[in-house]
């Protein structure tokens, strides 16, 4: 018998094994790390520096002149073949729903707790497919509809037990919430009908500059006269420069674990991270984490559940047909929510 059959495992599976599980923990730890930071940043009660564009604004420039630097300089990624036309005409408008996203979902830990966002951010498949419906990319279920509707129960039912409810919060949100679901199916639309995909960085090489112009605007009108007149901030170097690190490394991370294990994987930890959050939220920064929250987010987490198996169980009938099949960054698209997160991927700038 060859090492490797039988009861034991040989020395290049349970590498692998090991290397997916290390994957793993350094995607929920960065995650983690991120999100927590971000609301330790801008929450009024802990950092109290409540400029969520000038924190977006940070990341996506600490993000641009890495990316830039991977690609141009040190060429360890391959840029992607893209025209002046194209770009205008599918980059720019994801740029943009991106840029309000980021900017919606940092507004948003100013004022709810990071329990409940998450909470929040389990309507994701929701907007998604509601969306994906309106533009055509999606066939309308009943099935499908059913499972929507459970979700959103679930999460009302969340929303109904908050204990530190704020109704500006929600707003920011999900709104939010549907940008960023805008943006993934503009994502399937624009970009990868076309055969193009991005990964992780070559997003950030070529949306994150777009995401700091459309920042721009906003951020003059509204914090920019803000923060002229506070006399008494300096800029935080070692704050900031380990905040924005950490958005960077985290998209990283996103790589990694969608390149080297599934989607499934990523989703499978994204559950993890989720949880560990509200527990995180609830025993450290001790947040209001009530039963009715509990018993809401459970039935959304059940029908978030459910949505990802179906997805999974389509997309593995595809490539049964011998069909051209999604990559691994197309699944984490069409399966997340999520983080980013940054991510740019998801610039876990919120996530």
């Amino acid at each position: 018998m060859k090492k490797g059959e039988g009861g034991s495992l040989s020395e290049g599976v349970m590498k692998k094994i090991l290397l997916s599980y290390a994957y793993v923990g350094i995607w929920i730890f960065l995650s983690f790390t991120v999100i927590v930071y971000n609301k330790y940043i801008l929450d009024k009660k802990m950092y109290n520096w409540p400029f969520p564009i000038s924190l977006t604004m940070i990341h996506m420039s600490f993000c641009s002149t890495l990316a830039v630097l991977m690609v141009r300089v040190f060429k360890l990624v391959e840029p992607v073949s893209m025209s002046r036309e194209l770009y205008v005409s599918s980059v720019v408008p994801i740029g943009a729903l991106y840029s309000l996203s980021l900017w919606f979902s940092n507004s948003a830990y100013i004022y709810l707790s990071v329990s409940f966002i998450q909470m929040l951010k389990a309507l994701m498949p929701v907007a998604v497919y509601s969306i994906g419906v309106a533009l055509k990319k999606e066939t309308f279920k009943t099935e499908s509809m059913i499972n929507m509707l459970s979700i959103s129960v679930g999460v009302g039912v969340a929303a109904y037990g908050e204990a530190r409810f704020d109704t500006w919060g929600v707003v920011l949100q999900l709104s939010a919430v549907v940008f960023e679901a805008t943006r993934l199916v503009l994502i399937q639309i624009l970009l990868t009908s076309k055969g193009i995909m991005l990964n992780p960085i070559t997003s950030l090489y070529y949306v994150a500059p777009c995401c700091l112009v459309f920042l721009f605007v906003p951020w003059v009108v509204v914090e920019f006269p803000v923060l002229k007149d506070a006399s008494s901030f300096h800029f935080d170097w070692a704050i900031f420069g380990t905040n924005s690190f950490c958005a960077f490394a985290l998209n990283l991370a996103v790589f990694l674990l969608v390149g080297k294990t599934s989607a499934l994987t990523m989703n499978v930890a994204g559950v993890v991270k989720d949880w560990l959050l509200i527990a995180f939220s609830w025993s450290v920064i001790r947040d209001t984490v009530t039963p009715i929250n509990l018993i809401g987010y459970g039935l959304a987490f059940l029908g978030v559940c459910y949505y990802n198996a179906v997805k999974l169980k389509a997309l593995k009938a595809k490539e049964m047909q011998k069909k051209p099949a999604a990559t691994d960054e197309e699944v984490g698209i069409l399966l997340e929510e999520r983080e980013g997160e940054s991510v740019g991927g998801k610039v876990d700038s919120q996530h």
